[in-house]
């Protein structure tokens, strides 16, 4: 029984990495991010401790994000942070776990493969796949077995994953390299252009959460930041107001907007009517950037909400599928890519 016990939900995201031990719940949030020596390869802080270090380190150590986009850009890097999240949460187990790792829906059959390998190096008996918005689906308390269709909008660090969901499995769906670290990058562009100033990535983000908004706000909100100075190069305090985050995002925000059109153009219309009578669900941390369901609803016409404990969701539901593990096939569970192939 110690074994079973054992078994781990892990959601291997851009930004962080959520673990789930199945009886236990999420037992473990840290970004994804580790730090290492240059010069003896020797692998310093993984986790929060190593997101301190980030534009922060000298000459020798360099403190790296090994996921790019969704997708395992630096493999070693990658297997050595699994490792250490995974004996973090499970100790020096008798046996190794089970474990579902998370993925996009866009992922390619070599992607697919370097994530399983990486799960069996870092210690896992068996490695399964889930899809982003199946597990978001789930997650965010979603009955996916019957014949009726959900619409999930997931937006994360990499990636923002729309699907429509029937039957356990994933009628259409696109995958794009638009979210929340996007946006990072367009606040850093606009301040550039509009204010001469130079921010950090660190800033850029707690300037999203504090006053980002995607839907004009009733009353403005301002904040005061501080960067370089790109005429003079030195620091320069600026107050930045939530109309000009509006205006910064306005580009990725189209662009997740074009993929939720695209995705209810493909779908039957036996299941748009359906999503039209449950609404849209948006989980991932991107979407509680203010306003975003409103946006949504205001163009689409349907209902939009923001699921509970949106950022938790994806590995909530990668947890609570660990309950049909002993039924899952090896390698992967429901990726409609290989539904599509085998028919």
């Amino acid at each position: 029984m110690c074994a079973l016990a054992k078994d781990i939900g892990i959601d291997l995201g851009t930004a962080s990495v959520l673990v789930y031990v199945k009886g236990k719940g999420v037992i473990l949030n840290e970004p994804s991010v580790v730090a290492m020596d240059k010069n003896t390869g020797k692998l310093l802080k993984v986790g929060e401790e190593a997101r301190q270090m980030l534009g922060r380190t000298p000459g020798n150590i360099v403190a790296i994000r090994p996921l790019r986009e969704g997708v395992i850009s630096d493999y070693d890097m990658t297997e050595r942070m699994l490792k250490e999240f995974i004996r973090k949460v499970s100790g020096y187990m008798l046996f190794k776990p089970r474990v579902i790792i998370c993925v996009p829906s866009g992922i390619t059959e070599v992607e697919e493969r370097a994530v399983i390998d990486a799960g069996i190096q870092a210690g896992a008996r068996k490695v399964y796949l889930i899809e982003e918005p199946v597990a978001a689906a789930i997650g965010a308390g979603i009955d996916i077995t019957k014949p009726d269709g959900h619409m999930v909008v997931d937006i994360g660090g990499g990636t923002s994953d729309i699907a429509v969901i029937s039957l356990s499995g994933v009628v259409e769906s696109a995958s794009i390299k638009v979210a929340g670290d996007q946006f990072n990058e367009y606040v850093v562009k606009y301040m550039r252009r509009k204010h001469n100033i130079l921010l950090g990535e660190r800033t850029a983000e707690e300037m999203k959460m504090t006053i980002g908004c995607v839907y004009p706000k009733e009353e403005e909100t301002t904040m005061e930041v501080k960067g370089r100075c790109l005429l003079t190069g030195l620091p320069k305090t600026i107050t930045v107001t939530s109309s000009e985050m509006l205006e910064a995002f306005e580009e990725p925000t189209e662009r997740i907007l074009e993929a939720i059109h695209s995705v209810l153009e493909r779908t039957p219309p036996e299941l748009v009517a359906d999503i039209s009578t449950n609404g849209i669900v948006m989980t991932g941390g991107g979407s509680l950037v203010e306003g975003f369901d409103r946006l949504i609803e205001s163009r689409t016409g349907i209902a939009t909400r923001v699921a509970d404990d949106a950022i938790k969701c994806v590995a909530e539901g990668t947890g609570k599928s660990l309950d049909w593990v002993s039924s899952m096939q090896d390698g992967t569970m429901n990726l409609s890519r290989r539904k599509q192939m085998n028919n």
